[in-house]
């Protein structure tokens, strides 16, 4: 990755509700001195870069420009939003094929433009157009970042915290598997202040767990179902996952990354923790799973391998 000393860029791909919240998050919380929009629609970029721009005085200080797939040439990381949106009723494997083909168009004019970053892809379904990307870019594996279960895990923090009553800053859980609905929790690794969440509760009182998870599991159905999409959560997980990578902090966040044997997987993105610095992914954390969350990851696998079959029997 080119090594951009007094400048950090970032290109957003996609103006639409995650595009322009993670850009708004971006402008409040001090990440990065460059930020351009990208959009088919390329008045829709101008006007969300004008609004942006007339908030500056109250945020940080930074250059923000509509812009086209050459500004991708100097960019740091390079954050792909764009895409067809899940509507009600669908699952997001629904998107599978039209998302690729807009994904290898957005991927190749980004690489020709001279861009040598990193991606982070959060556009559904996240783990295949992870994939995806990494397949139509030809970068390492460690440059292609999907948002992978950064935002179930962030739920289940939360719901665990709210049962607890506890920060959920202090609660320490992870979801693995597909960002969707064969995703699965790690109880056997959830803990708040180092204590099993599974010994803090009785016998009579364990089904809350599933309760719980359920209420992870298809929290993006309910919020489609009430205003129409997601994008406040992804956001703030986008840009949590922006500062890990330009601050080096060396911090273990649960995003899709390739497997290349780790958990019996390979050839495979789907989500698990992993260690993020500058270079991106530097290694997976590979957490020492029960045989059911072994059995439960390994059919989240086959669920995307399925899905993605008829997309890249032909891509090498």
């Amino acid at each position: 990755m080119k090594n951009q000393r007094y400048t950090t860029r970032v290109a957003v791909i996609g103006t639409g509700f995650v595009g322009t919240s993670y850009a708004f998050a971006l402008l409040n919380q001090e990440v990065v001195n460059e930020m351009v929009l990208i959009d088919l629609n390329k008045e829709k970029a101008e006007g969300e870069a004008r609004d942006l721009n007339h908030g500056m005085p109250f945020g940080s200080a930074m250059r923000i420009w509509a812009g086209d797939y050459e500004d991708c040439r100097d960019a740091d990381i390079v954050v792909i939003t764009a895409g067809a949106n899940q509507k009600p009723g669908e699952t997001r494997l629904d998107l599978v094929e039209k998302n690729v083909n807009i994904f290898r168009g957005i991927v190749t004019a980004v690489m020709e433009s001279g861009f040598d970053g990193l991606f982070i892809v959060a556009t559904n379904p996240v783990d295949i157009l992870s994939y995806a990307t990494w397949k139509f870019s030809g970068l390492p594996m460690e440059r292609v970042i999907g948002s992978g279960t950064i935002l179930d895990t962030a739920r289940l923090r939360y719901l665990i915290g709210e049962h607890f009553q506890v920060d959920s800053r202090n609660v320490h859980a992870y979801i693995l598997g597909e960002h969707g609905d064969t995703e699965l929790p790690v109880w056997s690794h959830a803990t708040i202040s180092s204590r099993p969440v599974t010994q803090m509760l009785s016998e009579e009182e364990l089904p809350v767990l599933e309760e719980i998870f359920t209420n992870v599991r298809d929290a993006a159905y309910h919020i489609i179902n009430r205003k129409g999409a997601t994008y406040y959560g992804i956001a703030m997980g986008l840009v949590r996952l922006t500062k890990a990578i330009l601050r080096n902090e060396r911090s273990i966040l649960t995003i899709s990354t390739l497997m290349q044997g780790e958990y019996g997987l390979d050839d495979i993105y789907i989500g698990a923790p992993a260690i993020i610095d500058r270079n991106g992914i530097r290694e997976i954390v590979e957490l020492d799973l029960t045989e059911t969350e072994m059995e439960q990851l390994h059919h989240s696998a086959r669920t995307l391998r399925e899905a993605m079959k008829p997309c890249f029997e032909t891509v090498k």
